[in-house]
C-alpha cells in the first residue's frame, strides 16, 4: 500500500511538471527534479504509517542530501539554456502538434515510474526494518555512499569548471577525478544507489536490490556513460586517446 501512495505522489509531480512544460515548450525542466523524485517517494515511504528507527532515518537523510544536491546542481547547469538537444530530438520527430501530450508518457510517466522501481531497495529499508539496531552492512553502505557521493559531487565541479573556460572548448578533462575514470559523475551516481542497497540487504531486503540493478543499468547503457561516449567521440578527436588510457566507469590508475 506504501508503494501505491508512493507512486501516487510521484506522478502528481511528474505530471505537474508535465503542465508547465507545455507552455514553455521545454521538456528539459523535468531533468532537476529527477532527484526530488526520490525524495518524494522516501517520504512516503518512511512518514506514512511508518515508524522512524534508527536506518530509516539514516537513509532518508541520505537519500535528501543526495537529491538535493543533484537537483540544484542541474537547475544551475540547464538555467538559460533552454530544451535538452535529446527532447529537441524527439520534437522534431514526433511533431511539435503531438509531442506536447505524447511526452507525457515518453519522458514524465516514464521517469516517474524509474524513479519508483529504483527506489525498491530504499521501500526494502521501510518494510524490513524492525530495530533500532545498526549492523556492519550499514556502516559499510554508509562508506559506499560517502565515497559515491564525493565522487559524484566532486566530478560534476571539476567539470563544470572546466566548461566554464572558453579556452577548453574541443579539449578533453582528464585531470583531477577524470584521470582515473572517464564518468567520476556517473560511477558515484552508482555507487551511491548500491549504499542503499546494501542497506536493503541489512534490513532483511533481499530482492529490492535489483533498483539498484537497475540505476546502474541506465547509467551505464542508457543515458549516461553509452550516450555520452558516442557524442564525445564525434566531437572531441582526442577523446580516443582518453578512451584508451583511462577506464570508463571504474576508478584506476590511467593505463601508459
Amino acid at each position: 500500500m506504501v508503494f501505491l501512495w508512493a507512486f501516487a505522489g510521484v506522478i502528481i509531480l511528474m505530471t505537474l511538471l508535465w503542465i508547465v512544460s507545455i507552455p514553455l515548450k521545454n521538456v528539459s525542466i523535468v531533468d532537476p527534479f529527477w532527484g526530488i523524485g526520490f525524495i518524494v517517494a522516501t517520504s512516503v515511504y518512511f512518514f506514512f504509517e511508518g515508524e522512524m528507527l534508527s536506518r530509516n532515518i539514516l537513509v532518508y537523510v541520505l537519500v535528501s542530501i543526495w537529491g538535493l544536491r543533484l537537483s540544484i546542481y542541474l537547475l544551475i547547469r540547464n538555467y538559460g539554456k533552454g530544451e535538452d538537444f535529446r527532447y529537441q530530438e524527439f520534437r522534431r520527430q514526433y511533431g511539435p502538434n503531438r509531442y506536447w501530450w505524447f511526452s507525457l508518457f515518453q519522458v514524465f510517466l516514464l521517469q516517474g515510474a524509474l524513479i519508483m522501481f529504483v527506489s525498491l531497495p530504499i521501500l526494502g529499508v521501510r518494510t524490513h526494518t524492525i530495530t533500532n539496531e545498526l549492523n556492519v552492512i550499514d556502516y559499510f553502505a554508509v562508506l559506499v555512499w560517502i565515497v559515491g557521493f564525493l565522487f559524484e559531487s566532486i566530478g560534476d565541479y571539476q567539470l563544470a569548471r572546466f566548461k566554464k573556460d572558453a579556452t577548453n572548448k574541443g579539449k578533453v578533462l582528464n585531470t583531477g577525478l577524470w584521470r582515473y575514470t572517464r564518468h567520476p559523475n556517473y560511477f558515484g551516481d552508482a555507487a551511491v544507489w548500491w549504499s542503499f542497497g546494501l542497506f536493503s540487504l541489512s534490513s532483511g531486503a533481499y530482492w529490492h536490490i535489483v533498483g539498484s540493478i537497475l540505476m546502474t543499468y541506465l547509467i551505464i547503457k542508457i543515458s549516461g556513460v553509452s550516450l555520452l561516449e558516442t557524442s564525445l567521440k564525434k566531437a572531441k578527436p582526442k577523446y580516443k586517446e582518453y578512451i584508451a588510457k583511462t577506464n570508463a566507469f571504474l576508478p584506476w590508475l590511467p593505463k601508459k
